[in-house]
């Protein structure tokens, strides 16, 4: 039996992977949010891991909240960057498989057109900044056979994210403002728990490798709450926006499309095109 630890598991991901837990009887797995380990507290995270002999921890806690970290860098800062440090060590210390979740978030959006491993982050955000910073921890301690996941536009049937504002806008709204110029790649965060846990018997390096994983394809904003509105059936106006004009603050980058080629080659995947994700989502939640 194999003890996996994963944390932020109240998350959107945490809770995908909670979802699968059945599937995997290899696994005995540890479930925990902020409130039952505090992993920004080095020693409490040590005593957890080694008192419940943990091999591999998959780290999904995140400050995610882009408007509040750059008000509260410190926070921000403690989760996404300190935190990694804390579990890096740790793995390293103790043989452990180390899964950390990163954003696209860690790139400025200038490119325009899709951004693969070796291209150099340049994050515009607090947020970005404190996630970078975390994976240049965890990469500097270099925990073996472990990998970062950059992701993007993570949503579920979960609350706060994209597809649940928009449709819970549309119970009380006849017209909805949404951005066009932020362009990414949404990714069902099923998708992301799956693809996690088939990969972690393949993870086999000597030092940290890192790879994107988002849904095929790419959308603006305006376009994904179209599809979202249109699987549901729901004759909603929306009214095209600037990101500058919608948003606190106006750091965000505009391109993150993320190029998954590399995961997908070295684990053999196939990864759905974010439409029939979202299709898949819609057709057994938000009733």
């Amino acid at each position: 039996m194999i003890n996996l630890l994963v944390t932020g598991s109240k998350g959107q991901l945490g809770s995908k992977i909670k979802d699968l837990e059945r599937n995997y009887p290899r696994y005995n797995f540890f479930f925990t949010d902020s409130k039952s380990l505090n992993i920004t507290d080095h020693l409490k995270v040590n005593e957890f891991i080694i008192n419940n002999k943990i091999d591999v921890i998959i780290n999904c806690a995140a400050f995610t909240d882009v408007d509040k970290a750059e008000r509260k860098f410190d926070l921000a800062n403690k989760v996404n960057n300190i935190a990694v440090s804390n579990l890096a060590q740790i793995s390293k210390d103790n043989n452990i498989k180390l899964i950390h979740i990163s954003t696209d978030y860690v790139f400025d959006g200038l490119k325009g057109k899709p951004y693969n491993e070796m291209d150099t982050p340049n994050p515009k955000t607090i947020y970005g900044k404190t996630k970078l910073n975390g994976e240049l921890e965890m990469q500097q301690i270099s925990p073996k056979n472990s990998i970062i996941l950059r992701t993007s536009w993570l949503y579920s049937n979960a609350e706060n994210n994209f597809p649940h504002k928009i449709l819970k806008q549309a119970n009380y709204k006849s017209k909805i403002d949404v951005v066009n110029d932020q362009i990414g790649s949404p990714t069902n965060a099923s998708d992301l728990a799956n693809t996690i846990l088939k990969i972690l018997p393949k993870i086999n390096s000597e030092n940290v490798e890192l790879y994107h994983f988002s849904n095929d394809g790419s959308c603006s904003r305006l376009d994904f709450a179209k599809e979202i509105l249109r699987l549901k059936g729901l004759k909603i106006v929306l009214n095209s926006v600037a990101s500058h004009s919608y948003y606190k603050s106006n750091k965000r980058p505009l391109f993150t499309v993320l190029d998954s080629s590399a995961i997908k080659n070295k684990f053999k995947l196939s990864i759905p095109y974010w439409k029939k994700s979202l299709d898949c989502l819609l057709m057994n939640s938000y009733e």
